[in-house]
């Protein structure tokens, strides 16, 4: 009587152990079919599982998070493609149509003997070589700062005086330009843990886009919590291009002598210093923000 019972129940474990093992592997199917099919196409259903076995749930919900971890470097990637394609179709552009110039220049210069026409056509080839130099150098300054990965060191940065100097030093280019910058400075004293030389170059590129794009005006505004706020009439801006400005490369095409680099660089800095920066335009203002 003793040895059917045992039997019995080991017939009773062997058939629950093989019911579980076949519930194991339909689950091990289903996930290696549903992992290999997220992989071919293009979507963001998850892979799922029938069995409610804890171990496989857990595993699925384990590839679910590195399929996401996975559509995420891939669009970043498609992106990253797109954008080094585009930069390189920007650069040989900028590159190409002031050397060409230069050379039409050039052509023009051994055909006269005019004084007057050769000193003319040297002060625009002086113009155009600067301006490729000017290329080469925001290129090189830029692999260095995207090479470098490493956090910025900072310092106990008086923002106030930084901000002042900066707005100092372009004065005479903005007044060249026509433009009157509107200043509202805190008396508060602004101090924040920043880079100081990074700072600056955010402050100068900043400035050095509102001397290309402002149609005649600037105001900026450092407030009580320390954000910064530059604004200028824009009236040629859109949506679309505000929303690439930080882009790498991306010029508007009213734009004269620019890289595409200046915005893109402040942003990494910015970034790179754990604060913010983002770009707005509304009624024909253009207005960038930093958070501190």
């Amino acid at each position: 009587m003793l040895y059917c019972i045992v039997i019995t129940i080991l017939l009773i474990v062997t058939i629950l152990l093989t019911v579980k093992i076949f519930t194991l592997k339909l689950a091990a199917r289903e996930i290696g079919e549903g992992f290999e099919d997220r992989l071919k196409s293009d979507t963001n259903l998850p892979v799922f599982t029938s069995s409610r076995d804890k171990d496989m749930s857990r595993l699925a919900g384990d590839i679910n998070r590195q399929l996401e971890l996975l559509r995420t470097e891939h669009k970043r990637y498609i992106r990253g493609d797109m954008e080094l394609k585009n930069a390189i179709t920007n650069i040989s552009h900028d590159i190409r149509t002031p050397l060409t110039a230069v050379c039409g220049y050039i052509d023009m210069l051994e055909k006269t003997d005019n004084e007057e026409d050769r000193a003319r056509y040297i002060s625009i080839m002086k113009d155009r070589t600067q301006f490729m130099k000017q290329l080469t150098d925001e290129l090189f300054r830029y692999s260095i700062i995207a090479a470098d990965g490493d956090e910025l060191d900072t310092e106990n940065v008086f923002v106030n005086q930084v901000l002042a100097e900066s707005i100092s030093s372009f004065y005479p280019a903005l007044t060249e330009k026509g433009i009157q910058p509107e200043i509202h400075l805190t008396e508060r004293r602004i101090e924040r843990q920043l880079n100081k030389a990074a700072l600056s170059r955010v402050f100068s590129n900043l400035l050095g886009n509102a001397v290309k794009y402002s149609s005649g005006d600037l105001i900026i505004t450092l407030s009580d919590t320390g954000d910064i706020v530059f604004s200028n009439s824009a009236p040629g801006l859109s949506t679309v291009e505000t929303e690439q400005l930080f882009d790498r490369f991306y010029t508007v095409e009213t734009a004269h002598h620019s890289t595409g680099l200046g915005l893109s660089i402040a942003r990494t800095f910015i970034e790179r210093m754990g604060c913010s920066i983002t770009a707005e335009h509304s009624d024909g203002r253009l207005t960038i923000t930093l958070v501190l």
